[in-house]
């Protein structure tokens, strides 16, 4: 009698993904540090030496919280954009994509992974603002601010999976460097929006990055987002999950058909 195996359920899967793809990066360690190192030297080398930001609660925070986007984006756009296109040269890719459970907890798995690092990008930080500079938080921001990484996240790695499937890993590499460090000048990460020229504080507000660093700064500070900022993410979210499924479906069509 011949014994019929259940599928796995669909979370379960997802999760099972999760895992495999976090022990990978954990397996190259530079990975783990060049996420987590860059924007906490950005905070310790060029906002903890200006006390008068420093010692700021507001501005501190603030500029913590600008950081802070940048390392979610930057952990979103490498872990996708170049882990994608690479696993996609490695042979094992294949071998996944034609197993019966189907692209879609190989993806959720992908965000969950994503957004993870995301948190675990923010330690640094964190760490730093506690002990170094006079920011702070009650427990309600605290919480905002918890809530905001996946939803700062998504676009990005959005942005990530169509760069990755899109792309070779080497293309990859050099569109994602293209991509992170105009964004991030642009959309105020490293300089505040209120520094800027009148041209590019207008153009910016156009910007995904400039959106997620306005909604990020009012849920820990309370200073408000310019209007039409939350408009502007969901809009870049929507594009950059419209490319995605393009650039996933156009890689598997080109790769099986």
């Amino acid at each position: 009698m011949s014994t019929v195996l259940a599928p796995r359920p669909f979370w379960s899967l997802a999760v099972l993904h999760a895992r495999f793809q976090f022990l990978e990066t954990v397996r190259i360690p530079i990975a783990v540090i060049g996420n987590l190192l860059f924007p906490s030297l950005a905070l310790l080398f060029f906002v903890i030496p200006q006390r008068a930001v420093a010692d700021d609660p507001g501005i501190a925070t603030a500029a913590i919280a600008q950081l802070g986007v940048f390392a979610v984006m930057s952990t979103c756009l490498f872990s996708f954009g170049v882990g994608v296109s690479e696993d996609r040269a490695l042979p094992f890719d294949p071998f996944l994509r034609t197993l019966p459970a189907g692209a879609g907890p190989r993806l959720v798995g992908r965000v969950l992974n994503g957004v993870l690092w995301s948190y675990l990008a923010l330690v640094p930080l964190v760490l730093l603002g506690t002990f170094l500079t006079a920011a702070t938080l009650t427990p309600g921001q605290a919480v905002a601010a918890i809530a905001m990484v996946p939803a700062v996240a998504v676009p990005f790695l959005l942005l990530g999976l169509a760069i990755g499937y899109r792309l070779s890993s080497k293309a990859a590499i050099a569109v994602v460097q293209a991509t992170l460090f105009p964004l991030a000048f642009a959309g105020g990460l490293f300089l505040p929006p209120e520094a800027f020229p009148g041209w590019l504080d207008t153009l910016s507000k156009f910007l995904p990055s400039r959106a997620a660093r306005d909604l990020a700064v009012q849920a820990v500070t309370g200073y408000e987002a310019y209007a039409g900022a939350l408009v502007v993410i969901l809009a870049w979210t929507a594009v950059f999950a419209a490319l995605a499924v393009t650039a996933y479906r156009r890689d598997e069509g080109r790769r099986f058909h």
